[in-house]
C-alpha cells in the first residue's frame, strides 16, 4: 500500500491540477497535439518516399543486378556496355542475362492532348523481368511493333486511361513517337516518376532514338536454382570490369533507400522536421509545466514545511508529463490517420499507419514530455517554506 501511495499520489495531484484550469490543460493538449502530427507527418512522408523508391525494383525478377558505379539510383543511371552483362553468361550459374532500360520521356494525355514526363521501361518481354502478372499476360502483344503498357497507378494529370482504352480510344504518343496502350498494370509513381510505362526493348529504341543499343542501364541476372547468390557475386567482382556494381535484391532495395535517405536532400529534409516537430513540441510542453510550477510554488512550499520531500515533487512534474503524452497522443494519432488518407489520395502514394509507427511515435513524444518535465524541475527548489512568509 506504501508503494503504491508513493505513485498514485502525486499523479492524483497532477491531474487535478491538469483538469482545474481547462483553458491551460487544451493549449497543453494542442501543443502535444500539434508536436506529435507534425512527427507523423514527417514520418509518413519519409515512409511514402522509401516505398515509392523501391515500388519499381521490388517488381524486378532476377538474383543479381548490374549498375554503372556512377549510378545514384535507378531513377539517374550511368548506362555501361551491354558486352560487360554478356561476359556474365560464361559463368556455370548464370541461366540468363538481360538489359534493362530506363528513361524519362513526355507522355501526350490522350483526352486533352497536353503533355506530362514519366519513367519507360523498356526490355526483352520474354525475359519477364518484372514480376507482375499482367505484363507476363502480354508479352506476346508488347513484341509488337509501337505497343506500351500503361502503369493505371500513375497520377490522373495523364488522363483516365482505362476508361479511354474501354471506349477503344488507345493511341498517343511518347516523346513525339506514335504508340498505342494495349494494357494496364499496378507499379505506382514516386517522387522523381509521375507514371510508368513498360513496353519492348525494340519499341524502347524507337521512342528514343538517339539511345544506343548497346548502352544499358541495368544488366538483370537469373541463376540456375541452387546456385549460391553470394558466391556468384563474388566471383563477378573478380570478372568483370571496376565500374560495375553487383547487387543482390535486397542490396538493391537497400541502394535505392540509401540515396534518397542520405544523398538526397529531401530525406534530410524530412528528418530534420520530425526533429524540429519535438522541440517545438518540448518548448511548449516545458512552458506549460514551468508555468504550473510558477503559479503554484506557494502551494508546493507549504507541502515542503509540512514535510513532503523533494522527490514528491518530481513525480508529480513527471505524472503531469505523462498525462500531456497520453492527452495529446490520442487525438494526434486519429487526426494523423485522417490525414494520412488525404495524402494518399494526392500524392498517390501509400501512407499506411502501421502499429510500429504509432508506438515509435508514442515514445518519441513521452520522452518529449519527460525531457520537458526534467528541464522545469529545476524551479521546484525555488519553492521554499521561507516563501510563506
Amino acid at each position: 500500500m506504501n508503494m503504491l501511495s508513493w505513485y498514485y499520489f502525486p499523479a492524483r495531484l497532477a491531474w487535478r491540477q491538469l483538469i482545474h484550469d481547462r483553458t491551460k490543460l487544451m493549449a497543453a493538449i494542442a501543443g502535444v497535439l500539434f508536436a506529435c502530427v507534425l512527427v507523423f507527418m514527417q514520418l509518413g512522408f519519409r515512409d511514402a518516399l522509401y516505398a515509392s523508391a523501391v515500388s519499381a525494383p521490388t517488381k524486378l525478377s532476377g538474383d543479381l543486378f548490374l549498375m554503372h558505379k556512377q549510378s545514384e539510383a535507378m531513377w539517374r543511371t550511368v548506362t555501361f556496355k551491354r558486352n560487360e552483362l554478356m561476359r556474365t553468361l560464361g559463368h556455370p550459374a548464370v541461366a540468363e542475362a538481360f538489359p534493362l532500360y530506363m528513361g524519362f520521356a513526355p507522355f501526350k494525355n490522350i483526352e486533352t492532348q497536353t503533355k506530362r514526363t514519366l519513367m519507360v521501361y523498356g526490355s526483352d518481354p520474354d525475359a519477364e523481368l518484372f514480376d507482375v502478372d499482367s505484363i507476363k499476360d502480354k508479352r506476346r502483344e508488347l513484341q509488337l511493333k509501337d505497343t506500351v503498357m500503361f502503369d493505371e497507378f500513375s497520377r490522373p494529370e495523364f488522363g483516365p486511361v482505362r476508361q479511354l482504352i474501354e471506349a477503344g480510344r488507345t493511341e498517343t504518343e511518347i516523346n513525339d513517337y506514335k504508340i498505342r496502350v494495349i494494357g494496364l498494370f499496378r507499379l505506382g509513381v514516386s517522387f522523381t516518376a509521375d507514371g510508368n510505362i513498360v513496353t519492348s526493348d525494340l519499341n524502347f529504341m524507337r521512342i528514343f532514338p538517339a539511345r544506343n543499343p548497346g548502352d544499358i542501364d541495368m544488366g538483370v541476372i537469373k541463376l540456375h536454382s541452387g546456385a549460391s547468390i553470394e558466391q556468384v557475386k563474388i566471383d563477378f567482382a573478380e570478372r568483370l570490369n571496376e565500374f560495375v556494381n553487383i547487387f543482390t535484391f535486397a542490396e538493391l532495395l537497400e541502394y535505392e533507400k540509401n540515396y534518397w535517405a542520405n544523398t538526397a536532400p529531401i530525406g534530410f529534409i524530412f528528418g530534420f522536421g520530425t526533429v524540429m516537430g519535438l522541440v517545438v513540441g518540448l518548448v511548449i510542453v516545458y512552458q506549460i509545466l514551468f508555468t504550473d510550477i510558477v503559479n503554484h510554488r506557494y502551494e508546493f512550499a507549504t507541502l515542503k514545511a509540512m514535510g513532503y520531500k523533494q522527490s514528491y515533487f518530481v513525480r508529480l512534474v513527471f505524472a503531469t508529463a505523462f498525462f500531456l503524452a497520453i492527452l495529446g497522443f490520442i487525438p494526434g494519432l486519429i487526426l494523423s490517420v485522417s490525414l494520412y488518407h488525404m495524402a494518399e489520395s494526392q500524392m498517390f502514394m501509400p501512407m499506411p499507419m502501421t502499429f510500429s509507427k504509432a508506438t515509435n511515435v508514442f515514445f518519441f513524444i513521452l520522452l518529449m514530455c519527460f525531457m520537458a518535465g526534467f528541464l522545469a524541475i529545476r524551479k521546484l527548489k525555488d519553492a521554499n517554506p521561507a516563501d510563506m512568509f
